[in-house]
């Protein structure tokens, strides 16, 4: 890998929370849930009803750069948050060109437009489709339309590893970058998942909670349903300084691994090995790391296992480190989870202050672990780490520096 250092210049998210990074920073700092009530007429056995969307209001306010009969919602989202990031990091359409590439993961895709269409042939009203169905919800819609809209004639790539899409979208994009594939790269994720169909699917499954979303509890039983689009402007140092871009913060390591196991069931090996690759490629030791923004689902097995993981990885160090999942806050967005996620914990890393783990109640002996309760705790550290695990046995795990000097 090259010696380039690889910054981030822009941020940008829409989510439950609303449209903006510092949106959903201030959020999650002050531990406040966009989880809300959601009922579809098409589920009248629902029994779940609770997720945390976006809602018509905050999607037509910042409704740019939309084409409403050629996009998903999904490549609505993405298109929000990447012109705020855009515009952060101070570049216009003219700026990009082919040094510029374009990484946007996903698991579903156009989920909203899939589950219309099929809705409408299931009733015998197959001449009714939207003849722009494919193009609507092919995985790499949005990536293609933030490339088309900001003029990025480099490749474009499009991660879909379920929950670890954006953070492997990051890390590929952060490899490609340091390695001077690329000077500047648009990365992320995006996923418009509150449809009837994808929330029946998760409801099936039995891993949504039917009271609250309790990452770590002794009482966790399940994780609450998300969706939105987290995007970030990343370029090499040289390439930020040299037009005067502000530099938010560094991305100074990266590990991804397989559990090469059961679908469904994490082990904590590959997780343990995804942070020990993330710590390497930063030259850091476990110790230096202050904040872990933790993939958190609140399922029981995903939270033992993690756990175990990060007690591995960080030994002594682990009693006094921060941890918190933030999934109750914006929820569990899926492809889009790791970029929230990302977003989330350079509000920690600037603000030295990691957010609150909402709605824990009491300690799980058997894991013996408390995260970061009652308010942000103030942290004193030069870096964060970011976790996202995934059904197929992907990892992927994010450290973040503060910009250099």
């Amino acid at each position: 890998m090259g010696s380039r250092r690889v910054v981030i210049t822009g941020t940008g998210a829409i989510s439950a929370l609303g449209a903006g990074s510092e949106t959903l920073w201030h959020a999650a700092r002050d531990g406040r849930s966009g989880v809300a009530e959601i009922n579809f007429e098409r589920l009248p056995e629902q029994k779940v009803t609770t997720a945390a969307f976006v809602s018509t209001d905050h999607l037509a306010a910042h409704a740019v750069h939309v084409a409403p009969r050629m996009q998903d919602r999904v490549s609505k989202f993405a298109l929000i948050a990447a012109t705020e990031a855009m515009a952060q990091a101070g570049l216009s359409a003219g700026d990009l060109g082919e040094e510029t590439g374009v990484i946007v993961g996903s698991g579903l895709g156009g989920a909203d437009t899939l589950d219309e269409n099929y809705w409408r042939f299931s009733r015998q009203e197959g001449e009714r489709l939207d003849p722009l169905c494919i193009p609507k919800l092919m995985t790499n819609a949005a990536a293609s339309w933030i490339s088309m809209t900001f003029g990025a004639t480099g490749p474009i790539y499009c991660n879909s590893t379920a929950c670890s899409s954006a953070s492997q979208s990051i890390g590929l994009a952060y490899q490609m970058v340091k390695s001077g594939i690329l000077r500047r790269c648009v990365t992320g994720g995006t996923e418009a998942c509150a449809v009837p169909g994808v929330f029946r699917a998760w409801e099936l499954l039995r891993v949504l909670s039917p009271t609250r979303c309790r990452p770590f509890s002794r009482d966790r039983n399940g994780m609450t349903l998300g969706e939105g689009a987290g995007i970030l402007v990343i370029e090499t140092l040289d390439a930020a300084l040299a037009r005067g871009a502000p530099v938010l913060a560094e991305i100074v390591g990266y590990g991804t691994t397989s559990d090469a196991g059961d679908l469904l069931r994490p082990d904590p090996a590959g997780a343990v090995a995804s942070m020990a690759k993330a710590l390497r490629a930063a030259g850091l030791q476990p110790s230096q790391v202050g904040y872990v923004n933790a993939h958190g689902t609140a399922t029981v097995a995903n939270d033992a296992s993690e756990t175990e993981a990060m007690r591995r990885v960080f030994g002594d160090a682990f009693e006094g480190l921060a941890v918190s999942s933030t999934k109750p806050v914006h929820g569990h967005a899926l492809g889009a989870a790791g970029a929230l996620e990302t977003i989330v914990t350079l509000g920690a890393l600037r603000d030295q202050l990691a957010p609150p783990n909402l709605n824990f109640t009491e300690q799980d002996p058997k894991i013996g672990f408390t995260p970061v309760t009652g308010g942000a705790r103030p942290l004193q550290t030069g870096y964060c780490l970011s976790n996202s695990f995934a059904f197929g046995g992907i990892n992927a795990s994010l450290i973040f520096g503060h910009p250099p000097q």
